[in-house]
């Protein structure tokens, strides 16, 4: 996590999407073209493992609502937050979706990522979970961003399955999986495993459900309680799992030595007002850790991986290399890109970040007010 190489005076050769070389001193005699740095640092673009970026609408009356003192369960258990969401997508065209969900992938482009996890989870009926996925592909399609998709359709129980919860279990696992792996639309499952949510019984049934189809498991665990989360996403061989607020040495102990990556999500806690995931406690302990943007209408409404890199750095104590490491090559790892991005590596994707002249890699996160972007290249080309 603390280990960062860099190279002073340097040149990198993208030959269509793919980093063919790099090295020291004169690139010029093996280049068509020449982008010049201008004294700017060549970073790796963003990967970031998980966001909710496909959404109608968003929700800035509830944020007032938190400000007077309302908790994010109170917001919810009164129709807000998702299923709030919920009521907005489910009147909102799959065009319409699609129309309002570009500027935010465009956004989260010009602020340096070049590969993110998109979860469906505000539609809770099979039409519309469908729907976001359907949104979710086109985004991959129809720009440059590498997108996952996850369908997370045990994000919360509609408000009709209130007192009924098991009856909307058995809607994801016998029609919404079904009907998800039919068209193909996802990569991931996830479940909310939390306080108020969805119980480790419960999580595991839809954990099962679709490795039957080959979804890989993914969890929302522990944001809200020692929910047991962790360690049902582990035992079902989770890709990672994700908020971790509540993370003990039992959680510790069942991540280490497994294939599961820790993923931490700090603009969630600045802008609910939580606690924050104990990631150097869980990095010494001798954790990897990712870094991603939860990037939502109602509990971080932001992509900017540089601000929540900053965030890691302020508020959970993580270090320079560690937040790049974080944000980077263990995001892709978090998304099962490990082998394609996060890092300049040869015969990677070249997913890229140019800096402003800046006096060094620490800079990049310790400014956390100044964009300090003055290129992003994704896939080859300068977006």
């Amino acid at each position: 996590m603390c280990r960062l190489e860099t190279m002073e005076n340097a040149w990198l050769l993208m030959e269509d999407d793919i980093i063919a070389d790099y090295g020291q001193g004169n690139p010029k005699a093996l280049a068509d073209e020449i982008i010049d740095a201008g004294g700017g640092m060549v970073l790796p673009a963003f990967c970031d493992s998980h966001t909710h970026l496909v959404y109608a609408g968003s929700r800035e009356r509830e944020y007032e609502d938190k400000i007077q003192g309302l908790s994010y369960e109170e917001i919810a258990l009164r129709g807000g937050g998702i299923l709030n969401s919920a009521k907005l997508l489910q009147e909102t065209s799959e065009d319409e979706l699609f129309r309002q969900t570009l500027p935010r992938a465009n956004e989260i482009m010009e602020l340096g990522t070049g590969a993110v996890e998109i979860k469906s989870g505000y539609g809770l009926t099979t039409r519309d979970e469908l729907k976001m996925l359907r949104v979710a592909r086109r985004v991959g399609e129809e720009t440059a961003l590498t997108v996952k998709t996850n369908f997370l359709g045990a994000h919360a129980v509609p408000m009709e399955y209130r007192g009924k919860q098991e009856e909307y279990v058995d809607l994801i696992v016998e029609e919404m999986i079904p009907a998800v792996a039919k068209e193909k639309l996802a990569d991931f499952i996830d479940v909310f495993c939390d306080r108020g949510f969805f119980t480790v019984e419960q999580t595991a049934r839809i954990l099962e459900a679709g490795a039957k189809y080959g979804l890989v498991p993914k969890i929302h665990a522990n944001e809200l309680d020692y929910s047991g989360g962790i360690q049902v996403g582990v035992k079902y061989g989770a890709r990672s799992v994700d908020h971790l607020e509540y993370t003990g040495e039992d959680e510790i102990a069942a991540l280490l030595n497994s294939k599961t990556m820790p993923t931490v999500l700090p603009g969630a806690s600045l802008f609910l007002g939580m606690t924050y995931a104990p990631a150097r406690h869980m990095i010494d302990a001798g954790l990897p850790v990712a870094l991603a943007s939860d990037f939502n209408p109602g509990s971080s409404p932001t992509g900017n991986m540089k601000l929540i890199m900053s965030l890691a750095m302020m508020q959970m104590k993580m270090m320079p290399a560690e937040v790049f490491n974080a944000a980077t090559i263990n995001g892709a790892y978090a998304m099962g890109l490990e082998d394609t991005h996060g890092s300049i590596t040869r015969g990677k994707i070249a997913n890229l970040i140019i800096t402003e002249p800046i006096p060094g890699i620490n800079y990049f996160p310790y400014a956390f007010g100044s964009n300090l972007i003055n290129k992003v290249i994704l896939n080859g080309k300068i977006i």
